[in-house]
This record gives C-alpha cells, sequence and structure tokens, in this order.
C-alpha cells in the first residue's frame, strides 16, 4: 500500500513507529480536504511571526535636561517657547531674585573677611617670628582664617550651584541650556513667582529616540538583543537594546525597549505607533502549538516541500522547542519562507507512523 492511499486505511492502521521521517508523503487534494490540513508560510502569518505590537516613543533619560530655578524669585524674561531649538549656553530665561542678590552679598561679605584675617595671620607670624607675641595667640589667628577661609568656600559654592555669577551685585539671574536639543515643555508664565527648585524648561536632544513596546510573554521570550525592530508602514528601523525581565501582571506583557537612530526625527516624543519584530538569525520561528506532532520522545512538524500534478508532499521534520506560550510555541528546526501543515496535523501523524493493512 502506498503512501497517498493509506488515507483510506486509517481506521485500521495498527500504530507500531516512525517509519521513516525523511520519506516525503504525497497527498492527493481530496486527501487534503478529508484530513482539513491548512498550511501556512513560517515568518509571514500573524499567526509565525512575532506580530505587530503597540510602542510608545520617548526621549532616552540621558539626553533630556531639566532648566530649573536655583533660587526663588519672580520669571521676568522667557526666551523661547515649547517646540524651540536651543543651543548648549543659550540663555533662555531670566529671574529676578532676592535671594540671588543675598547670595551675592554674603559671598562678597565672607571674601572681604577672609582677605582681611589672612592679612593678619601674615602679620602675626611676623611677630612671633621677632618674639614679640606669644605663640598661642598666633594659633587663635591661624584657626580664625582657616575658618573665614572655609566660609568663604562655602559662600562661593553656594553661588556656583545657584548659577549666580559672583562679583558684581545683581538680583537678576540668566537661566542657560544645558544641551543643543529642543524645548518640550515650559512650566512657567511671564511674571509669575517661583520657588527654588521649580521647573522653568525641559528641554530635550530628539534623536535617537526609545520605543517602548508592551509584548506578550510568548513573544518576547523568543526576542534577543539587537533584534530588528521596524515601524509598521514606514522606513523607519531600529533594534531592541533591552527586554524586561518582569511581567506586568495585569496585561501579561513584557516591556521591550528599541533605539532609533535613522528616521528619528519625524517622530514625536509620546506618539504611539506599531512596530514589527522580526525574528533574527537563529532565534527560530514561531508556529501554533497545534502544527506540532510529537511521537517517541521527539517532536515533529510536517513541512510542505513539493506541489505538482503528482500531488502535495510533506515531509516530517525534526525541531526543537526553544519556548511555548499561549498557543503558540517558537521553535528551531524551521526556515523563514517555508509552508508548514498548522491543521489537520493529526492525520499527517497518522499517515507517517501507521502501517497496516485493510
Amino acid at each position: 500500500m502506498t503512501v497517498s492511499h493509506r488515507l483510506f486505511a486509517l481506521p485500521f492502521c495498527a500504530f507500531i513507529g516512525i517509519a521513516s521521517a525523511a520519506e516525503p508523503m504525497v497527498l492527493q487534494p481530496a486527501q487534503l480536504k478529508s484530513l482539513g490540513i491548512e498550511t501556512a508560510i513560517a515568518g509571514e502569518s500573524a499567526a509565525t511571526r512575532s506580530g505587530t505590537l503597540p510602542a510608545r516613543v520617548l526621549v532616552p533619560n540621558e539626553q533630556m535636561r531639566v532648566v530649573a530655578a536655583p533660587v526663588g524669585g519672580m520669571v521676568e524674561m522667557l526666551a523661547v517657547a515649547p517646540g524651540s531649538s536651543v543651543k548648549r549656553g543659550q540663555v533662555v530665561a531670566r529671574l529676578a531674585s532676592p535671594q540671588a542678590l543675598e547670595l551675592q552679598r554674603d559671598a562678597l561679605q565672607s571674601g572681604s573677611q577672609a582677605a582681611l584675617l589672612q592679612q593678619s595671620l601674615k602679620r602675626d607670624e611676623q611677630l612671633f617670628a621677632e618674639g614679640l607675641i606669644a605663640e598661642s595667640r598666633l594659633q587663635a589667628t591661624r584657626a580664625n582664617a582657616a575658618q573665614a577661609a572655609a566660609q568663604a568656600s562655602q559662600q562661593r559654592q553656594g553661588l556656583a550651584l545657584a548659577g549666580v555669577a559672583p562679583g558684581k551685585l545683581s538680583g537678576s539671574l540668566a537661566l542657560t541650556a544645558a544641551i543643543d536639543g529642543v524645548v518640550l515643555e515650559q512650566g512657567v508664565q511671564l511674571g509669575q513667582r517661583v520657588e527654588t527648585a521649580a521647573m522653568i524648561y525641559r528641554i530635550a536632544k530628539l534623536s535617537p529616540l526609545w520605543l517602548e513596546i508592551q509584548a506578550p510573554l510568548s513573544v518576547a521570550a523568543g526576542l534577543k538583543e539587537g533584534s530588528a525592530v521596524k515601524i509598521a508602514d514606514s522606513e523607519i528601523s531600529g533594534k531592541l537594546i533591552a527586554i524586561g525581565r518582569a511581567v506586568d501582571a495585569a496585561s501579561q506583557t513584557v516591556l521591550l525597549r528599541a533605539a532609533v537612530g535613522k528616521g528619528a526625527e519625524t517622530l514625536r516624543p509620546g506618539q504611539v505607533v506599531e512596530v514589527e519584530i522580526a525574528a533574527g538569525a537563529g532565534q527560530g520561528q514561531r508556529l501554533p502549538a497545534a502544527a506540532l506532532a510529537r511521537h517517541a520522545g521527539k517532536t515533529y512538524a510536517f513541512v510542505q516541500t513539493a506541489s505538482n500534478d503528482q500531488g502535495v508532499s510533506f515531509t516530517a521534520r525534526p525541531v526543537r522547542i526553544l519556548s511555548q506560550g499561549g498557543d503558540s510555541v517558537l521553535l528551531d528546526g524551521v526556515q523563514a519562507g517555508e509552508r508548514v501543515a498548522v491543521k489537520g496535523v493529526s492525520g499527517l501523524k497518522a499517515l507517517l507512523t501507521g502501517v497496516g493493512s485493510e
């Protein structure tokens, strides 16, 4: 009995083991219909690829800076608005601040006091060398000079942290951009009084950008860093740079992060897009779990090897499961572009393993 005629003898078959996994099985159209066999192309159908997934466009953390009020005061000038491009060091706002004036005054006073005590120290060192004063007086002068120097240094550091220039007293404080970028957000209005650390502007460099993708666990399990990511219906592409280790309890998804360089200028932070994640070389192909047949400790997929006037040929190919989740599996042993049986697999298994007589 030939393989193509075993279909009609299935009720009488006795299954005694794999006859020959490498031997093609040739089925006629009537047999395909009777068995309910359907096929899909690995790597192309919605059931076999990683899928089109929702993603949100974000600015990488290291590419964002906040221009904040270093001291309390009133906003007296705003030079830019959201959407404006700025250069590093460019003055973007001015703050009228009595507190800045106080810091400058205190710094000048402490600097003058430190200079006077340094002069007193030099004089007392000379007097002590000539034997005109006691050593205790010299030690006291040294202590006072050291304390004054420390206080002056502290005041200078306070000025630097506040962004206040030392020297001439002025209550107007210039705020500058820390990086080249684009203003994403303005946090205050002209004339508004603000407290210390209030956000004035948020500035970001918009290339490259991140895509945060929520992927089902079954999809994320078959990916690795470096996998290609493409925004659907566009030429913008990037690659995975991080795969989350935690699963969101509500959605049962894993957070993926991709970096996009070329074409990032057409994206906007906060934008929601659809992305496609390609399975890279060596990552296997995703198939429905129903496409697999198991026998004698081995797992097989039925790959269509020919389709002509003689019929449709299938070969049972051993595969290795890389991961499994839900109704799909990621496996090694099937190449992208190959046509694989995804329905009617039990009938193909019976044809392969069954030998008997009517």
